[in-house]
């Protein structure tokens, strides 16, 4: 017989929320939180459950809580590394698997995440997804694009290192038209030329399972960021490890590689 630990709900009470919101400096909190959701797979072997996908189904559970607390705890974008690059050298039948669970999140979460005033974007390379996930995509991009609430970053089929490539390679474009002199580029053209350039560097970067890795996870955008990593799994993940981690950021200094006078 199969044992899983009690979950815990989807749904945060809001006199636990006001008392999360009391723990935290609204004037200090970061512009944008990153999170690598690592432990799926884990959890699920862990749990002795017959497949990985169950772990990334329970990881999904948790997602819904975290992003509907986000924006209570006033965090103003949100990325998630959903769907790496690399991750297509996994089995076929856990990339389907996931692909599909994917398209049935984006479908069946739009409806309340639009209500509850949530702007939804996917940033990642559109080939190799399928025609019936892209126009899903599409579609929640579309409904929401008006919502201010919260940014939800969804990085689907996303890669830190073809991101800088693709950024690189519209700027070489530009060049060879002669739109812009090679000796004029800065950093700014390049920041102009990633996925979304619209949206602020992550202050904070989350990683959840203790592995301390970026595993190709915004290297650009990051530079800076400050890292609290978890040994939490993801479906374990809580807000109130959400909040921990927000405390800790609120408490550091950040220098950006200046030197800060005490």
């Amino acid at each position: 017989m199969t044992i899983v630990a009690p979950r815990p709900s989807a749904h945060t009470p809001e006199a636990e929320l006001e008392a999360f919101r009391a723990r935290l400096d609204p004037l200090r909190m970061p512009r944008h939180v990153a999170i690598i959701m690592d432990g799926n797979g884990r959890w699920a072997r862990k749990n002795h459950l017959p497949s990985r996908l169950l772990g990334h189904r329970e990881g999904y559970r948790t997602v819904r809580r975290i992003v509907r607390d986000a924006a209570e705890l006033g965090i103003p974008v949100l990325t998630l590394y959903v769907f790496s690059n690399e991750n297509w050298r996994r089995p076929k039948h856990e990339t389907d698997g996931l692909m599909a669970l994917i398209e049935q999140a984006a479908r069946n979460e739009l409806r309340e995440l639009h209500e509850n005033g949530v702007r939804i974007r996917f940033v990642g390379r559109r080939d190799g997804l399928s025609e019936s996930l892209l126009r899903e995509m599409d579609r929640d991009m579309a409904v929401t694009a008006h919502n201010s609430r919260i940014t939800l970053n969804l990085a689907i089929n996303y890669g830190g290192r073809v991101e800088i490539a693709d950024a690189a390679r519209r700027l070489a474009e530009a060049a060879a038209r002669g739109e812009i002199n090679p000796a004029d580029i800065t950093e700014d053209h390049l920041s102009a030329c990633m996925y979304a350039p619209d949206l602020p560097d992550p202050d904070l970067l989350i990683r959840t399972a203790g592995e301390l890795r970026i595993s190709n996870f915004l290297l650009w955008g990051v530079a800076y960021a400050e890292m609290w990593v978890t040994p939490t799994l993801w479906p374990d993940f809580t807000t109130a490890h959400l909040v921990e981690a927000l405390e800790d950021y609120q408490r550091r200094v950040r220098k950006f590689g200046a030197v800060v006078n005490a």
